[in-house]
């Protein structure tokens, strides 16, 4: 595993339109639906899918890596390679939690 092939995961457009629905699903009716960072996904998306994609690159980094090691001309698109089951639980192991007196996390 290496840092190039995370920075490669969060550059991969593919990837990071399944993260970004990810977080609206999330924002819009998932148990964190009320949340302060469910207010700012909803009101700026690109800008929760920017914060969501290094720990979900992270996250999902070895089957990444060795997608692209197999030549895996789409591996963020593929959803045999990064699973939506491992993009949702990236995404809702790494939901900010609310900061005390509210505000964007």
């Amino acid at each position: 595993m290496s840092y190039s092939s995370i920075n490669t995961a969060t550059d991969d457009v593919a990837l990071q339109a399944r993260v970004e629905a990810a977080i609206q699903k999330e924002a819009l009716s998932g148990s964190v639906a009320d949340s302060d960072f469910a207010a700012s996904a909803l009101a700026d998306p690109v800008w929760a899918m920017g914060r969501m994609m290094y720990p979900v690159a992270i996250d999902t980094e070895a089957a990444y890596e060795s997608a692209l090691a197999a030549g895996n001309p789409d591996p963020g698109g593929d959803p045999s390679v990064v699973t939506d089951g491992a993009i949702l639980s990236a995404v809702q192991a790494h939901w900010p939690e609310d900061t005390p007196g509210g505000g964007t996390p």
